[in-house]
């Protein structure tokens, strides 16, 4: 079982940057596949980015790609989003989440597949 808790959000101009930040409890980090989401007002919570538990396959959403970037650190048990360029409609709650085997790469943005979740923090970017 791992424990997962964000943070690093906050408010931000429009073209800022943010690194988001999870961290983990337990000495199995290293062995989940781990997930960014969010969730704006009024919608359904939506995948951002993801990595598989080898730490060389990622993933992005269409609508990040090119500006954001999942990371990982096993010694630190921590996983980062590093966000660039932000824009006014990527303000919403993010999530990091954990899947102790890595989702299949055709489900891999179903949040279903992941099985433990932070609280969220929130972004919001400012035009």
């Amino acid at each position: 079982q791992v424990q997962l808790g964000e943070s690093g959000g906050g408010l931000v101009q429009a073209g800022g940057s943010l690194r988001l930040s999870c961290a983990a409890s337990g000495r199995t980090f290293s062995t989940y596949a781990m997930a960014w989401f969010r969730q704006a007002p009024g919608k359904e919570r939506e995948f951002v980015a993801g990595m598989r538990r080898n730490g060389l396959s990622t993933y992005y959403a269409n609508s990040v790609k090119g500006r954001f970037t999942i990371s990982r650190d096993n010694v630190k048990n921590t996983v980062y989003l590093q966000m660039n360029g932000l824009k006014p409609e990527d303000t919403a709650v993010y999530y990091c989440a954990a899947a102790p085997t890595d989702p299949p790469v055709v489900v891999v943005t179903a949040p279903l597949k992941y099985e433990y979740w932070g609280q969220g923090t929130q972004v919001t970017v400012s035009s």
